[in-house]
C-alpha cells in the first residue's frame, strides 16, 4: 500500500461516515465483480454453443458484426459545497496528494494522526474570506520518507470570533507558525503558551492581512 493510501486511511478516523460509505461501496463492488465473473462464465459457454449452431445453420458462412454505437457522454455534474472528508488530489496540479476538510475541533486530532504517521508540519496560514464572513485556517504537512506525500488540512472559523485550538503540544514547531498567523490574521490559537507578536511590534493592535485592513 502506498504512503498516500496509508495516510488517507489513517485520516478516515476523523470521518466515520466516509469510512463506512467507502467500506459499503467496496463490498458492493466485490459482490458485483463476483456476480459478473460468474455471469461471464455462463455467457461464454452459451455463446460458444450458439456460435457452433449458427455456423452449422449458415453452412459455414461468416457474417460481419454491426459496429457498436458510440457511448453517449454524460454532462458533468455541478459541484456543490464541499463536505468534510478526505480527498485524493493531483499533486502535479494542486501541490498536495491529500486534501482534508474538517471541523475546527478536529485539527488537534488530525495533528496527532499526522505526527503518528511520521509527518512534520511545514506551515500554518490563514485566508480571510471577508464576503463569506469566515476565516480559513490551513495546515501543511509533509514527510521525508522515500515516497513523497504532502497533505493539507483545512478548516473554517467565524470571522467575528476567529478562535481555534493550538496544535503546539503535538507539533512544537507550530508555536511560531501560530504566532505568525495570529500576527497577520488575528486568529487566536486557544491554549497557545505564548501568543505574543512574532513579526509585528509588541504593541501592534492590527492584523495586516485582513482584507479590511487600512494602514
Amino acid at each position: 500500500m502506498s504512503i498516500v493510501e496509508e495516510t488517507r486511511k489513517a485520516l478516515l478516523q476523523l470521518f466515520p461516515e466516509q469510512a463506512a460509505a467507502e467500506a459499503e461501496a467496496e463490498a458492493a463492488a466485490d459482490a458485483e465483480a463476483a456476480a459478473g465473473a460468474e455471469a461471464d462464465t455462463d455467457a461464454t459457454a452459451e455463446d460458444t454453443a450458439s456460435t457452433e449452431e449458427a455456423g452449422e445453420a449458415a453452412g459455414g458462412e461468416e457474417t460481419a458484426a454491426e459496429p457498436a454505437a458510440p457511448a453517449k457522454e454524460e454532462e458533468p455534474a455541478e459541484e456543490g459545497p464541499r463536505e468534510n472528508g478526505v480527498l485524493v488530489t493531483d499533486h502535479a496540479a494542486r501541490g498536495t496528494h491529500l486534501d482534508v476538510l474538517c471541523d475546527p475541533e478536529q485539527v488537534v486530532e488530525a495533528a496527532g494522526i499526522m505526527d503518528e504517521a511520521g509527518f512534520f508540519l511545514e506551515a500554518i496560514t490563514g485566508v480571510d474570506w471577508i464576503k463569506e464572513d469566515r476565516m480559513e485556517v490551513i495546515y501543511d504537512y509533509n514527510q521525508t520518507g522515500p515516497d513523497p506525500c504532502r497533505v493539507v488540512v483545512r478548516t473554517f472559523i467565524p470571522r467575528a470570533n476567529p478562535e481555534i485550538p493550538t496544535i503546539s503540544e503535538i507539533h512544537p514547531g507550530a508555536n511560531w507558525h501560530e504566532r505568525e498567523t495570529h500576527d497577520f490574521f488575528g486568529i487566536k490559537f486557544q491554549g497557545h503558551p505564548y501568543l505574543e507578536p512574532l513579526l509585528l511590534p509588541e504593541d501592534a493592535d492590527f492584523h495586516p492581512l485582513l482584507k479590511d485592513f487600512t494602514p
